[in-house]
């Protein structure tokens, strides 16, 4: 089997597996998924669906997940061109995955928060001398 179509091992420091697992991942991966799932769009659109990302990392977020195969990116010639952003059959197979993530992750949010903060007050200076 040639070594691009073999299934690959997380736990081996070696494998490219792992450089999947840091595309899949990465926060604003995730919300361009997520934010392309309703069809293609373009970079203002996503740039205001996202909220909080700058030009410069959603650029480079973009370029990484066209050159991963995770969606594709057309340029329409119009004056002034427009670029629009979609999802490939490979990055639509995301959907399941990163929804439940995040519908893991909107559900804890309040858990999660209350944790650190349980955390960081017993990790304080002022409570060790307390």
């Amino acid at each position: 089997m040639e070594d691009s179509l073999r299934p690959g091992d997380a736990f081996d420091p070696n494998c490219p597996t792992r450089l999947v697992l840091d595309r899949i991942g990465d926060k604003w991966s995730v919300l361009v998924v997520l934010s392309l799932l309703d069809g293609p769009r373009r970079f203002t659109e996503l740039r205001h669906t996202i909220g909080g990302v700058t030009p410069k990392v959603l650029t480079q977020t973009l370029r990484v997940m066209e050159r991963d195969g995770l969606l594709t990116r057309e340029v329409f010639a119009e004056v002034p061109p427009r670029v629009e952003y979609a999802l490939t059959p490979l990055g639509r197979s995301l959907r399941a995955p990163i929804e439940a993530v995040t519908a893991w992750a909107e559900a804890n949010v309040g858990a999660v928060v209350a944790a650190r903060a349980r955390h960081d007050e017993r990790a304080s200076p002022a409570a060790a001398t307390g």
